[in-house]
Formats: structure tokens, sequence, C-alpha cells
């Protein structure tokens, strides 16, 4: 939001400078992004002069010129070559002096040098309007009034103040702030002054010439609606003052009517529509909802197709305007206009800002009328406004001031307490001060006792509803700087659960991080294509979107939509993780679940010169789930194969009838469905369930054994149905002690083998803690492995 540092004074007395102001409303709460000087004409007049032609001959040398002697309130005349077919002596003049750089309306700007001209010195430039940015003339030379000072500054004279622009960076709360008025408001209240508000003492209606009835049909979505006429205005070109205003802080002047309802939106945060009384059929306004689909072209002459939703400003036969949002094409104020229709309404935010959202339309009226507009300020604005108009464009207020507020807006009112609000501050601020601040910003303030305060918040502060709003409006105001900080800090120890589960989960994404996985967080809101449990889907009341209208019961899709976007993009080669929620209805109540994604795509590395590319394969996931859940210590857990309808292939990690991880190969349809082509492999962590086991665990310290490990293999045909698993659980029961890992480093399967058959390679690690084994031992060990092996997996051991 732009606000002009000079518009500003004109509601409040400021002796800050602008740098200064700038901490000033950041420190009250209205956050400056930035501050720009700004000049209303480019290169702001400097260095011109006002000045007196003495003299005037004409130049010996050409015909078209003439020779003069200038008085700029210098020791010294100043001789300047003039072509201007009218300068003539004895005029008060604009003058460029040596070094000033001159900015024409058309051009590149350029410096003034003393120069001779036809063999004649000339130490200036005797200025026409257009060669400084005042106008677009170029006859001759600018003649100014007789009466006018010789040797003041040009912008001294044209009254050019330089003005300075802040850009606030307006929070949603502070809808009270969204004008000139409002920051105006809050800064009167910090220095303790009045704010003045626009005189309306002129506002007279002139007559009853052209009343035009409103009824409105929808009064939830628009609780007041005022009104009034002006009659025989003259469209024209807005005056340099106002289009400055408007061009200080981005505007486009447009006209005089429509510049004056853009001037009071950003003076007093009361958004105006202008229409054109002539082209409102059936002489009648008519505020209401139209039928779903109804075509309306809008002023950017783009048609839309109206919601049965949207609230509508109409004339007996057709929309006119798209209520706080945008106007019509056809209903607006244009040059040919005589007539004049003025609305000054306050809207429901809610309406409005769903309308908006809906088309796209993103306005200056649109956005205050969102966060919340003051419903008392509609008949003050259309006033001031009447005034302007009238100043501006001629004409004759021809209506009373039509007001429908059939259901007045009251005040909030509460109690609010000295103590509690010193106390939320932290620092003992006077109840005089606290009061005196209150009151400062409009709120109506009695004593209802020594401590406690009766509020009546007025409906500019639709932020303010209970004691700790107050307190914030209070401590703003007195300045957070001013708070002492304490040099000694109170605290408790707390005890806090185990595991820690934000430092549980920052030490798994660390460590996924470090291995080349990104982070995403997907939205938790998805299609409801995407269920495949629609009885536990939970649809959301009012969605944005059809793609947004059902909370994700997996993390899977989203994930799928955020690869094909990759995909789509040429990075092809995806390593993601996401901790996230699923949300599901069950027995009429929702569930959120807790869970961990990790997804893989693409190449396993990235291309390199001397080797070929491999894709990821269920290995690479399998390695990076071992990883996480060795990470997390847990040692003991079953596996099984899924017979899961959302992997194509898989397995499962599980301890007892809980499933710590699903991972595999994503299915071809869930691929298909989020436009991904490449395989996708992915595990569903339980992070509720991992947590559990964690909170479980005992860390156990244990020293390095000094003894040697021994490594044995073995190479056996067995069964395609016999996992690695089985044969993993029948070496750690033939020898707990000695058995310390077990590992599989080749496997084989092809026409070479019996059918129903597959070899394997596995290797054995012996160790014991106690002392160096014996070649005894491990022969004794491996034999009864062997034995157990053929005996309970009908392996077939190979030499």
């Amino acid at each position: 939001m732009k606000i002009s540092y000079n518009w500003l004074k004109q509601f409040v007395k400021i002796d800050k400078t602008p740098a200064e102001l700038s901490l000033i409303l950041t420190n009250v709460g209205l956050e400056v992004e930035s501050v720009d000087k700004v000049q209303p004409v480019i290169g702001g007049l400097e260095g011109l002069v006002i000045g007196e032609v003495l003299t005037c001959v004409q130049h010996p040398n050409a015909d078209r010129l003439r020779i003069t002697t200038v008085n700029v309130g210098a020791k010294e005349n100043l001789q300047i070559v003039c072509g201007a077919p009218n300068v003539a002596a004895g005029q008060k003049v604009v003058v460029a002096t040596v070094g000033t750089t001159v900015f024409p309306l058309e051009g590149e700007p350029f410096k003034i040098k003393e120069s001779k001209i036809r063999g004649e010195a000339s130490q200036g430039m005797i200025c026409a309007e257009d060669e400084i940015g005042l106008g677009k003339s170029h006859d001759g030379i600018m003649i100014l009034p007789a009466e006018t000072q010789i040797g003041i500054l040009a912008k001294e004279h044209f009254k050019m103040d330089d003005d300075f622009v802040f850009e606030i960076g307006l929070t949603p709360n502070r809808a009270d702030a969204a004008s000139h008025l409002g920051v105006a408001r809050d800064l009167a209240a910090y220095f303790r002054s009045e704010y003045e508000m626009p005189d309306l003492a002129s506002f007279k209606v002139d007559n009853e010439n052209l009343v035009i009835p409103v009824e409105v049909e929808d009064v939830d979505a628009c609780p007041r609606y005022s009104s009034i006429t002006i009659s025989g205005v003259a469209v024209q070109e807005s005056p340099d003052w106002l289009k400055d205003k408007l061009k200080v802080i981005g505007l486009r002047p447009i006209n005089n009517v429509v510049d004056v309802t853009n001037f009071v939106l950003h003076g007093l945060g009361q958004p105006l529509h202008a229409f054109d009384a002539d082209k409102i059929a059936g002489g009648k306004v008519i505020v209401k909802k139209v039928a779903e689909g109804t075509p309306f072209v809008t002023l950017d002459e783009v048609e839309r197709k109206l919601s049965a939703e949207d609230l509508m400003i109409c004339n007996a036969e057709a929309p006119m305007c798209i209520a706080g949002v945008f106007g019509g094409k056809t209903s607006g104020v244009d040059a040919n206009t005589k007539n004049i229709f003025l609305e000054s309404a306050y809207f429901n935010s809610v309406s409005v800002r769903k309308t908006s959202k809906r088309h796209g339309l993103k306005t200056d009226a649109s956005f205050r009328f969102e966060r919340g507009t003051d419903p008392e300020i509609t008949v003050t604005a259309l006033k001031y406004a009447s005034i302007l108009i009238k100043e501006l464009a001629g004409g004759e207020i021809s209506s009373s001031v039509s007001d429908i507020y059939p259901s007045h807006i009251k005040p909030f009112e509460f109690e609010v307490s000295y103590t509690n609000i010193n106390k939320l501050i932290g620092a003992n601020i006077p109840s005089a001060e606290i009061k005196h601040i209150i009151t400062a910003l409009g709120i109506s303030a009695t004593n209802t006792s020594d401590d406690t305060l009766a509020l009546r918040v007025p409906s500019f502060k639709v932020d303010v509803t209970r004691e700790c709003d107050i307190t914030e409006e209070v401590l703003r105001i007195y300045g957070y700087n001013n708070i002492a900080i304490p040099s000694k800090i109170n605290a408790s120890l707390s005890y806090t659960s185990k595991p820690d589960k934000e430092n549980t989960q920052n030490v798994i994404a660390d460590m996924l991080t470090a291995n080349g996985y990104a982070e995403i967080w997907c939205n938790s809101l998805t299609k409801s294509t995407y269920s495949k449990n629609l009885d536990e889907a939970i649809f959301i009341l009012n969605p944005l979107s059809s793609d947004l209208n059902v909370m994700r019961q997996s993390l899977l899709m989203p994930a799928l939509e955020s690869v094909a976007y990759n995909q789509n993009r040429k990075n092809a080669d995806v390593k993601f993780y996401e901790y996230g929620k699923t949300y599901h209805l069950i027995n009429e109540r929702y569930v959120e679940r807790p869970r961990l994604l990790l997804l893989i795509s693409g190449a396993k590395e990235s291309e390199q010169w001397n080797q070929n590319t491999k894709s990821t394969t269920f290995y690479n996931l399998k390695a990076a789930v071992d990883a996480v859940i060795s990470r997390l210590g847990i040692a003991s857990y079953q596996t099984d194969v899924l017979q899961d309808d959302n992997f194509a292939y898989g397995i499962k990690y599980f301890r007892g009838d809980k499933t710590l991880v699903s991972f595999g190969a994503a299915c071809k349809a869930d691929r298909k469905q989020a436009d991904v082509n490449a395989e996708v492999f992915y595990a569903d962590f339980d992070w509720a369930a991992l947590l559990d086991i964690v909170r479980k665990n005992k860390i156990v310290n244990k020293e390095v054994s000094k003894y040697p490990q021994v490594r044995r293999d073995l190479s056996m045909l067995i069964d395609k149905d016999v996992t690695f698993d089985i044969l993993k659980g029948i070496a750690f029961k033939t020898d707990k002690k000695l058995i310390k890992e077990v590992g599989v480093f080749d496997v084989y399967e092809g026409d070479k083998l019996p059918e129903g058959k597959k070899s394997y390679a596995l290797n054995f690690i012996l160790q014991d803690e106690e002392q160096t084994l014996t070649d005894k031992q491990i022969e004794n060990t491996m034999s009864k492995l062997i034995a157990n092996l053929i005996g309970q997996a009908g392996a077939e051991i190979r030499k």
C-alpha cells in the first residue's frame, strides 16, 4: 500500500522528516518497506529560476534569434540568445541557468552550457512549458504574471514540493489503516495530537430533480448502501493537483469524476463507484444476486460468467457492476456523461473475497472490502466526493442522500483491566497514559472502577474485540522500544516427553538430505479422484476448486504430482522425502495420521563421462528404508511380501499387528493419474508407530570388540519361494552368539537352473566377544548352519 507524505500532512500535523516518519510508522505496526522520493515533474524543476527580460534586440547574424538581457536576481545579468517569437522586454520568464539539466516532455534530458550561438554568447535558456515538463505547448516561452517575484526558484513559484511515498506492508488485520486517514489516525495517537476529517460544511442538496430509487434484496451481503445523484456535470481532465496526488501513489488519472472517487478511496478508505445515471435502465438500482452463468462484460472488456453467489449492482434490466469488485463496461462514466449516480456502500467482506477470488479480480476496492471497511463512513465519503465533483466538474446535487441501513452495526463493547494490560506488556504504564492512547485511537473509554475501563470500539477497528487486542493497540502506540528488557529472565524447567518428536524428525531429515534427498511440502488438499476409499474421505465444505476438494488420504499422489512437475521440466532424477499427515473419517471421527514418505525415480546417479547411467531400483529404496530404521535404533521387526493395491510390488516391515513401513514400486494406475511415465519407488512410514518404538528403546553403550571377525561364504540352490529372510532367520537360530551378520551378495535365476529353483550366495560374519575364534569353532558352527539350511530350507549347498 502506497502512502504519500504530503497527503498525510492534510490529515495530521507532521514535523518529522520522511526518514524519521518511516521509523515511527514501522514502530506503530505499519511496517515501511521502502521510502521513495517522487517529484511532480521529472527533474523537479531543479536549477530553474524566475527571471525578468530587461532588453531584447535582434541578433545581428540570425533573423529568427533575439539577444536578451535577463535579471535572475544574481549580481550580474545574463545574456541569453532566444529563438522564441514571443520574447520581449519586461516579461517574467523561467530561466534554466548554466549547469542545469532540463527534462523536456519529448526527447532526452540535456544540460545547459555556456555557448556561442551565431557568434553571440548565451548564458542560459529561457524555457517553454514543454521543455521543462509543465505542459505540451511549444508555441513560445512561458510568460508569467507581472507580479511574479524575480530570483526565486521555479519549483517555489509553481509550488512543486517534492513528495515521498511510503510503501507499507499492510497486514490483513489492519483494515483500519488502509487509507491516508487510517495512517494519520495512528500518527495522531502517537504524536498525542488530533487528526482532521474533510470539511463537509459546503455540502448541500441543490434540488430533487434526479431521484433514483434503490432496492437492496440481499442485506446480508450489503448491510448498508448509500447513494446520491449529481446532474449537469462536465466530464473532463482533472486539475493538476488531483492528477499529481494520484500519480504519486501510482494511479493513472482518468477523468475528473473517476479521479475524485479514487481520491476519496485512498484518502478515507471508502471505495466509491460512479455510474452514468442515463444508462440506468428503468431508472432504478437493485442490489441483488443473479442467476448462475449470467454473462457480464467488465471494464476490462472481458465477458465473465457470474455465479449465483456474486452480489451485483443492477438496473431494472441487467447487472451493471460486480459489487465491491469491478465495474461494468456499459454503465461507467465517460466523456459524454452528464448525470451521475454515486454509490458508497458497505459490503460483506466474505462475499467480496469469494467473488474476487472466483473471477481472479484484485482491485483497490476489493482489497479494502475483503479486509473490512468502516460502515459508518459511507455517507461522509459520499458527501465529500459530491463536494469535489461539483467543484471540479460542475453540476448540481439533484437528490438527497439515500441511505439504506436496516440493521446498524454496533460497536464492540467489553471491559479491560489496567493491571492485565500491564501484565501482558511487562511494564508499568500509567493508567492515564493507557486511557489517553485508547481514546486517541477513536475508542470510547469510561472508567467503571480504578482498575477497569468499559470500552466501545468503533466499527472501523475490525480486529479489536478482546482485552489482548487492546493491549496490542496500547503497546504499538506506546512503543515497543520503550519497554525495557529485563536484566534477569525467570524460567522453569519443563519435562519433555521422550523422544523429542522434532529432534527425531530433524535427525532423520538431516540424514536423508545428506544422502541426496530433497524435502518437499505438498498441499494437504487434493482431488477426490485420488481417494481410493471415499467412505473415509474428508470433503471440504467450501472448496476453492474441484482440484482441492478433499483432504489427502495418502502422501503419494501429491508427491507424484511433484515428480511430474519436475520431469516435465527436464529434471527426471528425483529423490524426495516429506513429513506430513493423512486425514480420514472413521466411525464419524476425524483421524490424523503422521507419515513419512520416501520417493525415488529416474537415474541412480547423475550422468558421468566415465560410467554408464543406471536407473534406480527397488534395492536403492530399500537401502534408504533400512538406513532410516537403523538410525532410529529399531533392530527387531518382521518382514513380509506386500499384498496392497497401492503398490505394484513390495515388502513391509512390521511388529505384531502394526506395519512400520510399506515400500515398493508405485502401481501403474497411480502413475498414470499423476501423468508420470517413469517408474517410481516409494516408502510409506507410519511415523507415529516408529516414535512409539523409539520411545521404548534403551541406549546401551558397548565397547568395540578387540577380537577379530571371520567371514565365510556359502552358495546354495533353493526353491524360489524361499526368501532371504527365512535363510537369515535359520542362521541366527543356529548360533546367536557367534553369527553376527548375514548378507546376500549374489542372486541368480535362469534357464541354466532346474525349474522352480534359484541360486543364492550368502556371507556370514562370525565373532566371539570373549576370545579369538579357532578353526574348530568356525567349522563346527558352519557345519551346523549347513545342516540346518539343508533340513529347514531344503537348500542344496554348491561347492
